[in-house]
């Protein structure tokens, strides 16, 4: 064959596997005896047939291809029997192919499991056909010649069968051994085969993985994309960062120079501020000093002036103009003068004009302001923070203004004499806190009614009013039972608190006047002051009080309830005069219980105090009697000397 053992194909070896289960044909003599008849040779043809039939399934051609290409020589062409052979030693072969060689063309058709058509049967073979003529039975010569003759085709036939045969075994064991070497590749084969499955299996896992791992490889760019893009992003804010710290450093550089220079004059400034304390507690101690200083003057100045001093104010005229029986000079502040005519009692002379000069610490014309009357004050109030008691009333007939001038309106520019004073209280304790002074203080509001004490602050029922008392402690200090005593902290509490007693306050219509003052009304401010960094404490009252209005029945025109209330006004009033008279003639007792009035004030009339008087003078001509009273009263207060005040200091 043209191609070795290892090259053969997996089909080729199923070939040689097909052609390895032919039959393989031998040589077989069948010896018939001698005493056959012809019907023996006549038998015999058909079974000659037959076994030609046998071998020409299978094409010569294959031997040919199998041996090498050589073909073996074609035996003769096989004569005709004439006659059947003679029954002793016949032999007769019992399959052999027809012709000595068969057809490559053949062979390898069916080697490849094509199918093989058969050759037709020669005409001489069959009964009946074109070849020669049976011998005679009697010709028992000439079919044993012909016998002989067929056999020795049959012989030179089965010799060349054999030497193919001898071939094809040979071929059959090549081919075997190649079919063993190729079961062993084929198994080589399937286990590369399993080996190549399960590496297919792998394979298929690791394809698998490739894929997981190819996603997870685009979502890796992808996020690479994006850091790279967020790297760039911080590049950039990494080289502006960079380009600050740069600025920072160099601001740095530069603070530090400045921190080192600061440092320096920090240490220069903490020399400074050490001396500037030492400084400022001297200042301190100078300022305590001057401020003692200053009250000492202050209060100098105040009893140089007069513990007891008396301001006149001439209210305006309701319809405006000037009284001519008021005279007030240009020239001199503290001076007023009343004039008046009068008739010549002979009727021989003319009328005459009488004129009534009275002098003042002050006198304020109809045209002055609160302020203006204030201002005049303050230094006196200022003296109730220094520890002095102060003590300021208003005295005058009804309807000259007196409540005006404690009390003012609501507006700031008409506001009266304790708005203000409480105002500048407030104020002054605000600075003096700076210097270490704490203050704290007590408000009570009372009126004497019918010489009976009402408190103005009271806000429960009226049937369960309790009864007050005045009671003198032993320390001198003048005290109320069951009063209301406020506490307070600023201004505005203050004013709640005279909104609240000016309600409470009692008043009624007279004659001289649609809203009157049937009371005595009394407002107390105590004062309590501490330096603790001095050890230095102070008690003062500042007391503010507005007098009903003096006047006479026969202008008031009092009857019943109003005739009760002028009164005790009037006899309060009196009782007050003789106690400033008592005051004034230095005499040994002053009767101060003679009136609720004058017991409740004792503390400012005679005692240690600084009290200031305003004198209230209606400008109408009928007003002249009831003014020139007041008058006459102011000037005994004003000509009395009740001593030199005290500070009260622990």
């Amino acid at each position: 064959m043209a191609d070795s053992v290892g090259n053969f194909p997996f089909e080729d070896s199923l070939l040689f596997k097909s052609m390895s289960r032919l039959p393989v044909m031998s040589t077989k003599r069948v010896l018939t005896s001698s005493t056959s008849s012809s019907e023996n040779g006549q038998e015999f043809a058909p079974a000659q047939k037959k076994t030609r039939k046998d071998l020409e399934h299978v094409k010569p051609q294959a031997a040919a291809t199998i041996i090498g290409g050589k073909r073996p020589p074609v035996a003769a062409s096989r004569p005709p029997f004439s006659k059947s052979t003679r029954g002793g030693g016949a032999a007769t072969v019992a399959v052999g192919p027809s012709r000595g060689v068969l057809k490559p063309s053949l062979v390898s058709t069916a080697a490849k499991g094509g199918n093989v058509k058969q050759p037709a049967v020669s005409a001489g073979t069959k009964a009946g056909g074109g070849g020669p003529q049976r011998r005679h039975g009697w010709d028992l010569k000439g079919k044993v010649s012909d016998m002989e003759e067929k056999i020795g085709k049959y012989q030179t036939k089965v010799k060349s069968v054999n030497q193919e045969n001898e071939i094809l075994k040979g071929s059959m064991v090549q081919t075997q051994t190649r079919m063993a070497l190729m079961e062993k590749e084929l198994d080589k084969q399937r286990g590369m085969i399993s080996e190549y499955e399960t590496e297919l299996q792998v394979l298929t896992g690791v394809r698998e993985e490739l894929e997981k791992v190819s996603s997870d490889k685009n979502t890796l760019e992808r996020e690479l994309s994006n850091l790279e893009g967020k790297y760039r992003v911080m590049e950039t804010l990494r080289d502006s960062q960079e380009t600050e710290l740069q600025t920072l450093k160099m601001k740095l550089s530069v603070q530090e120079s400045t921190l080192a220079r600061l440092q320096a004059t920090l240490k220069d400034t903490e020399e400074e501020v050490c001396s500037l304390k030492e400084t400022v507690a001297q200042q301190q101690d100078e300022l305590h000093a001057g401020e003692m200083e200053r009250r000492r003057l202050h209060n100098t100045i105040q009893e140089l002036k007069g513990n007891i001093r008396v301001f006149c104010r001439v209210r305006p005229l309701v319809g405006g103009g000037l009284s001519k029986h008021i005279q007030l000079p240009a020239s001199d502040i503290k001076m007023i003068t009343l004039a008046k005519t009068e008739e010549s009692h002979t009727g021989k002379t003319a009328d005459t004009q009488r004129n009534y000069n009275f002098s003042f610490d002050r006198v304020f014309g109809p045209q002055a302001s609160q302020q203006e009357v204030f201002e005049e004050i303050s230094l006196l109030v200022q003296s109730a923070l220094d520890g002095y008691n102060v003590c300021c009333f208003a005295y005058g007939q009804t309807g000259s203004g007196k409540t005006y001038t404690m009390e003012g309106d609501e507006i700031d520019e008409t506001r009266g004499v304790i708005p203000r004073a409480v105002q500048q209280i407030f104020k002054a304790a605000e600075k003096l806190g700076a210097q270490g002074w704490e203050f704290t203080f007590t408000a009570s509001f009372v009126e004497i009614y019918n010489e009976t004490l009402r408190d103005l602050l009271y806000t429960g029922k009226a049937s369960k009013r309790p009864e007050h008392e005045i009671r003198k402690l032993s320390n001198g200090e003048v005290t109320i039972t069951n009063l209301t005593y406020e506490k307070v902290t600023n201004e505005d509490q203050v004013l709640g608190l005279i909104v609240l007693a000016n309600r409470n306050r009692s008043t009624a219509q007279t004659a001289q006047n649609d809203r009157s003052s049937r009371s005595h009304s009394v407002f107390q401010l105590d004062i309590e002051g501490v330096n603790a960094g001095r050890d230095v404490k102070c008690k003062s009252t500042l007391c503010l009080v507005d007098l009903a209005g003096s006047e006479r029945m026969v202008k008031s025109q009092s009857q019943g309830e109003r005739f009760k209330e002028m009164t005790a006004i009037n006899g309060s009033l009196s009782n007050l005069g003789i106690v400033i008279a008592a005051l004034a003639n230095k005499e040994s007792y002053v009767p101060y219980r003679n009136s609720k009035l004058t017991y409740l004030l004792q503390g400012c009339l005679g005692g240690n105090s600084k009290t200031l008087m305003f004198v209230n003078i209606a400008p109408e001509s009928d007003s002249f009697g009831e003014t020139l009273n007041s008058l006459r009263f102011a000037s005994k207060v004003n000509d009395c000397v009740i001593g030199t005040a005290s500070a009260n200091r622990k």
